[in-house]
């Protein structure tokens, strides 16, 4: 069951007003979506924190409308601590809606236990999904992701009738080795410099004295 959020109309619009209704406990925010026009609205802090907290990014908006809506983007401030300005789209259940999704890790590396570096280098992903099955976040299983390995998009589990939007051969995480490692390893593959004569050398000398 989706979070319900209480909306009122916003009178006034412009940076001023905003920081004004945030000072007020407020969270200014738009609607927007279905062909219809956008509507300004505000919400309490508490009611989108609340939401956030749960997970929903689906909402239902009571009071000024009465529509169900996804949480398209939610901006927050400096320390990321509260929410600034929300955007709500209108949705049905069944709509299928493309939006941006965190990426997190799950598990313990191996090849990381081993001494490599793990990187996340997709933090977030673009999902193309039905409204209802939208995810709070994408986990990325790490537990069999040896010294070396590449996770790209195409390993993702995504939910049913999910598509990602990025290139299926972007990767997501990484385990390298680390660059002091790969320099000694490197070092201790190069033979050494012979020092003095080369052997054609000390052949000719060689025949020289006979």
């Amino acid at each position: 069951m989706s979070d319900s959020v209480e909306v009122k109309l916003r009178k006034e619009t412009g940076t001023r007003a905003s920081r004004r209704l945030r000072r007020e406990g407020l969270v200014p925010a738009v609607l927007y979506g279905h062909g219809e026009k956008c509507v300004d609205l505000v919400a309490t802090r508490e009611a989108v924190q609340a939401a956030v907290r749960h997970g929903s990014r689906i909402v239902e908006l009571k009071g000024a409308v009465k529509t169900g809506a996804l949480i398209r983007e939610l901006q927050w401030d400096t320390y990321g601590v509260e929410p600034v300005h929300v955007d709500f789209l209108r949705v049905s259940a069944t709509d299928l809606v493309k939006v941006k999704v965190p990426v997190e890790l799950k598990g313990e590396c191996p090849g990381q236990r081993a001494g490599g570096v793990l990187s996340l280098t997709l933090h977030e992903i673009e999902l193309e999904c039905r409204a209802d099955v939208v995810p709070e976040k994408i986990h990325v299983a790490v537990g069999k992701l040896q010294l070396g390995g590449t996770i790209k998009v195409h390993d993702l589990e995504l939910p049913t009738g999910a598509k990602a939007l990025a290139d299926a051969d972007e990767a997501v995480v990484t385990c390298t080795v680390p660059v002091d490692k790969a320099d000694e390893a490197a070092a201790a593959g190069v033979e050494p410099e012979l020092i003095g004569r080369k052997p054609a050398e000390e052949g000719e000398a060689e025949a020289e004295k006979s």
